[in-house]
């Protein structure tokens, strides 16, 4: 079962206080792990999206349980943040998985960034031991099919990351990096990917600024950039053109005062601040200072969807490839569950053959050891051809319907 809320369901300011991060996930996952209805969970928690996924024993009372904690991880009331949740359960919830693994999902329709997103999701729940044998292979599937996409199909080309979207959206704003000066605050994946789409649109100096100065000096170097402590903040705020911000903090780094501020420093110059980070780096009521435009992650979507013409003609190659992978997962996942069912058959009439020749050895004293021999061949070849064909059928029928009712006969007729 999936529940979660996204940038297409929810507003920003209930997706930024439902972000989990990196620091508090591996404690989340301890929390879900130990609730009565669960065994097995993965969250997957972006700047796009917060998504539980989870193994539950009783759909409903899973549903409230995973409910409850994503109200409780963002600070309100469960009936407050109900109305903004989908839920997908069974093959729905793999479909929804493998799409957005794909990219079909993300603000930026076909951003690669998801991929690797979704992977340390899953990496962090093993180390954690909060998923299992469902989950590891849910996972591991999406991973390939998300790669399967992006081998087969155009829908990563161009405009395929968050990051490079924004750094589009600003050139868009101004017209053109050049000669501008461009301040970046953050050092992590989306800052580094803005640095990476920076140095193609050729601005005359960009600045990196960070919480952990090696990093940002490590990042400033891939462009020839400088570092800037997070002291000097408002020094540099006052040179830029354009601000690039996303950080992993959990409340603004930049008020309206403070911003206020640094207009007054900047002789009526514009300053263009892009802000993709969730929760927001930025306080959204810097946007009514004047010579301030605020751009932020509602504006980025709306920015991405006039630019998808190229890449939505892939949309139908790259659901049918999912389509293809569901089917593949359903296949696959029915084939190592019906594994079991079939050994444990075998391992059930074996046992009873062994036992009746024991049973008949005991009581016929006058064959020898060589006729045991016979009659234990015997006897195996016989039951080996007794349950060649019900095997047969078991195998060929996983992941139908028709496989789950012959496997659920078995288990009845031979109490297994």
């Amino acid at each position: 079962m999936i529940l979660g809320l996204s940038h297409q369901s929810a507003p920003l300011e209930l997706l930024e206080k439902s972000i989990i991060t990196s620091e508090d996930l591996p404690k989340k996952l301890t929390d879900l792990s130990q609730r009565d209805h669960i065994s097995e969970a993965v969250v997957i928690s972006t700047c796009n999206r917060t998504e539980i996924y989870v193994v539950g024993e009783k759909f409903h009372a899973a549903y409230a349980e995973v409910r409850d904690f994503l109200a409780d991880s963002a600070f309100v009331a469960p009936e407050d943040i109900s109305d903004y949740l989908y839920v997908h359960h069974d093959e729905d919830a793999v479909k929804h998985l493998f799409s957005v693994t794909s990219g079909l999902d993300s603000a930026v329709l076909g951003e690669s960034e998801i991929q690797g997103q979704v992977k340390i999701a899953w990496e962090t729940s093993r180390v954690e031991k909060s998923s299992g044998p469902v989950l590891n292979l849910l996972f591991r599937h999406a991973l390939e099919t998300g790669k399967r996409v992006r081998s087969e199909t155009s829908i990563s080309r161009h405009t395929a990351s968050v990051s490079h979207a924004a750094v589009l959206m600003a050139t868009d704003q101004l017209g053109s990096l050049k000669k501008k000066k461009v301040l970046v605050v953050g050092a992590g994946e989306m800052a580094e990917g803005m640095v990476v789409a920076l140095a193609a649109a050729g601005p005359q100096e960009v600045q990196v600024a960070n919480r952990t100065i090696k990093k940002a000096n490590d990042l400033a170097k891939r462009i020839g950039g400088k570092t800037v402590a997070l002291s000097e903040l408002s020094v540099a705020l006052s040179e830029v053109d354009l601000l690039l911000t996303s950080t992993g903090a959990t409340s603004v780094i930049l008020d309206h005062t403070s911003v206020e501020e640094v207009v007054k420093n900047r002789s009526g110059h514009p300053l263009l601040i892009v802000d993709i980070a969730v929760p927001r780096d930025v306080h959204p009521d810097t946007a009514s200072i004047n010579g301030v435009t605020l751009l932020d992650m509602d504006d980025l979507s709306a920015f991405a969807a006039l630019g998808i013409e190229e890449r939505i003609n892939e949309v139908e190659n790259v659901q049918t490839i999912i389509d293809q992978e569901v089917e593949r997962f359903g296949d696959l996942r029915s084939a190592r569950e019906m594994a079991p069912l079939i050994s444990n058959l075998r391992i059930t009439v074996d046992t009873i053959r062994c036992r009746e020749i024991d049973r008949f050895f005991q009581s016929q004293r006058q064959f020898t050891d060589s006729d045991r021999v016979a009659i234990e061949q015997l006897t195996r070849t016989l039951i080996a051809k007794l349950l060649h064909q019900p095997t047969i059928g078991l195998k060929n029928s996983a992941g139908s319907a028709k496989g789950d009712r012959l496997a659920d006969s078995v288990r009845d007729l031979f109490d297994l």
